[in-house]
């Protein structure tokens, strides 16, 4: 008989439970060699769509130095805000592998509301904002209905509520078929002119980086008080520095221009809370666990059918809200507002930043990776003054690309996992 004792580890060891082949960083160096260890096993994160970025805008800039001017780059941002919205709502529905395909229509129903109550009728224009995310709320929750109680696929319930909510927005907007905002107002402000004073905007830069270093601080005590390894203090403290930096320059150059958006501001803002929820939440757990296997997760304990509703009613509502932006971005709600390619790329930015189509999988940060590719793409071929059809072939190129990657990444790592 084997000695039970020599295989144990000694006392006082630094024990770890994921697979003994991945180091955790204690320093820069073993840092760098997980990062590395990570990529060979299929675990890509965000890399292959910044290494796409940095090519694009290379590119571009390469045929129009104006491409990377501050004024562009503000441009750019106040057209992410819109839709990177929208594509936030659909990383959740994503991560428990289902799909809304009438955001595009209830983001044009949303500001055909707004338009309605606010203009025509006299609301209020934070109430007439309410309702429409309270719409938006409404429609996310019957989708999870008919997914819940009747097994509707949601491919097929949200395409019938495309259509609908398509002829819904027509009949709010009336004959007319536009309404149009009042330039001036709060509203069309934030949606045009608005953005951050310079110095909040410095020290707003200052934030993430603080916050990235007390919360691995204190992960990292947790990891060494159960006898984990964990990553140096001063493995910390050079990751916090280098984003403290890379976000200053970034705010820095914008000030040169017009400043950083508040729009833009607004959608950061939400990301950083949806990261938070889903990373650090119990709810956000769930999330990943419905989306990996909803039938273990359901004997798990985790109430599936909540979750499912809890990601369509978020999606439903931001892609309303997106619309709410929409209509503040053009200072109008019409007919054509979320027609076009607004659902598709939606949906494309999500994919392309890094969540993935088979669920269990993604980040809030993909919407903001994401639509900055799809919005760097137009911007570049509308400074050289090239057709449109360009852009959506380049889109869906990059598209089909981002699916590959991810197919591939999860090959990987399922083989990785059975070496």
């Amino acid at each position: 008989m084997k000695d039970q004792t020599a295989s144990a580890p000694p006392q006082g060891a630094l024990l770890d439970r994921s697979d003994t082949r991945v180091k955790h960083a204690t320093g820069i160096g073993s840092t760098i060699s997980a990062f590395f260890e990570r990529v060979r096993s299929g675990d890509l994160g965000s890399l292959p769509v910044v290494v796409g970025l940095v090519v694009i805008w290379t590119v571009f800039t390469s045929l129009n130095p104006v491409f990377l001017s501050a004024d562009n780059l503000v441009n750019l941002l106040f057209d992410c805000s819109t839709v990177g919205v929208i594509s936030l709502g659909i990383v959740c529905v994503l991560m428990v592998g289902q799909i809304d395909l009438s955001v595009g229509s209830m983001s044009g129903f949303a500001s055909a509301l707004v338009g309605m109550l606010w203009v025509n009728e006299g609301w209020p224009v934070l109430g007439a904002i309410a309702a429409a995310v309270a719409a938006g709320a409404a429609v996310g929750a019957l989708y999870a209905l008919l997914l819940n109680r009747l097994g509707m696929p949601s491919f097929v319930s949200t395409l019938a509520g495309l259509l609908a909510i398509l002829g819904m927005q027509l009949y709010v907007l009336g004959p007319s078929g536009s309404i149009n905002l009042e330039y001036g107002t709060g509203m069309v402000d934030f949606g045009q002119m608005m953005v951050i004073p310079r110095p909040v905007s410095h020290l707003l830069a200052l934030i993430p980086g603080l916050l990235m270093f007390v919360m691995g601080q204190r992960i990292a005590s947790r990891r060494r008080a159960a006898k984990l390894s964990a990553m140096s203090m001063q493995g910390l403290a050079l990751r916090a520095v280098a984003i403290t930096v890379l976000l200053e320059l970034i705010v820095g150059y914008l000030n040169q221009g017009r400043g950083l958006p508040l729009m833009f501001g607004l959608f950061l803002a939400l990301v950083v809370a949806m990261d938070y929820a889903l990373t650090r939440t119990r709810w956000g757990r769930s999330m990943h666990a419905v989306g990996g296997n909803h039938e273990a997760a359901r004997r798990a304990g985790i109430n599936v059918k909540g979750i499912y509703a809890s990601a369509f009613m978020l999606c439903a509502s931001l892609a309303a809200l997106g619309g709410v932006l929409t209509a503040a971005r053009l200072a109008s709600a019409s007919q054509q507002a979320g027609t076009g390619d607004v659902n598709l790329n939606a949906i494309a930015a999500a994919v392309i930043g890094g969540t993935s189509l088979f669920g269990g999988r993604g980040s809030a940060y993909s919407a903001v990776l994401g639509i900055i590719v799809i919005q760097s793409i137009a911007s570049g071929l509308t400074l050289l003054n090239l057709s449109s059809s360009l852009r959506f072939m380049i889109t869906g190129a990059v598209l089909a690309i981002a699916v590959i990657v991810d197919s591939l990444a999860r090959q990987s790592r399922v083989s990785h996992g059975r070496a």
